[in-house]
């Protein structure tokens, strides 16, 4: 059964259907990362407000209806100005990136947060360079790994033994 929609402040990109919503305080970057995964190939669903709705198996996310239909598409670029970007409709939400937080563990462990009543991935705000281009991969289907999982620990070199003397 779908809820009603509601209103989150955010920018929601997609790609292949498979969507991603970015939180984060005014001009932390949200619009700013979306951007780079724009030039990735993701599309904008809708940039500073998105309109999600929790259904039985997942979370859409869509462009907010109350929003004027001539700004459909267009994303801010500080410094830079407006710009008509590629567009989709709708996704499911995947997973969400809180900007509120920056990773800080090298591998970090897999985090997920509820929204909606729906367990969705939860990324923390990067500035390493090669973020955008894990979030895509991650879009795109492609697996994580949870470097907390012994499959990945028994991958990792073992320190040698401590010898006293």
């Amino acid at each position: 059964m779908a809820s009603d929609w509601q209103s989150v402040k955010g920018t929601a990109v997609a790609i292949a259907g498979r969507g991603l919503l970015i939180t984060g305080p005014s001009g932390c970057g949200k619009s700013g990362l979306a951007l780079r995964l724009i030039a990735l190939g993701a599309e904008l669903i809708a940039d500073d407000q998105v309109e999600v709705q929790a259904r039985d198996a997942h979370v859409v996310a869509r462009w907010p209806s109350a929003a004027p239909k001539a700004t459909k598409g267009w994303i801010e670029a500080r410094g830079f100005g407006l710009l008509k970007v590629p567009t989709s409709d709708q996704a499911v939400l995947t997973a969400l990136v809180d900007l509120s937080f920056e990773e800080s563990e090298r591998l970090p462990p897999l985090r997920h947060s509820e929204f909606m009543g729906h367990d969705l991935r939860l990324f923390l705000g990067s500035q390493h360079a090669h973020f955008p281009a894990a979030l895509t991969l991650y879009l795109k289907g492609h697996e994580d790994i949870d470097p907390e999982k012994d499959v990945f620990k028994a991958a990792r070199p073992t320190p040698p033994p401590e010898t006293g003397s």
